[in-house]
């Protein structure tokens, strides 16, 4: 998969809902903020919590856009590994497959 392409289809198939449902979509943000913001937890280890939840519900999209904000935000090939070898554990077979498709997204993004 070419993940940076993956995402700019992804992002203009998300305006798009975004502007037929606009009331929603400002919902989410407003949700998206307060969960997002430095607090106990950095917004690095919330990413990290989002990826996992990306990779157990099989979200291709959501697996491309936290590796993002991850890479962003500095994350490590080392931490990403270690975070995708809790979900594989977590989640088994299924699991596995869509860390080695996060670790690809990982791969490709960075560079």
């Amino acid at each position: 998969m070419d993940w940076k392409s993956f995402l700019d289809q992804a992002r203009t198939s998300f305006t798009t809902l975004s502007k037929a449902t606009p009331e929603t979509f400002a919902g989410f943000a407003a949700m998206a903020k307060p969960a997002k913001k430095e607090g106990e937890l950095s917004e690095k280890t919330k990413e990290f919590i989002a990826l996992g939840i990306a990779v157990a519900t099989r979200c291709d999209s959501c697996i491309g856009l936290h590796m993002e904000h991850l890479i962003r935000l500095g994350a490590t090939r080392g931490e990403v590994v270690e975070a995708l070898s809790m979900c594989s554990y977590m989640g088994g077979g299924p699991s596995i497959m869509y860390s080695a498709k996060a670790l690809e997204a990982y791969d490709q993004l960075k560079n």
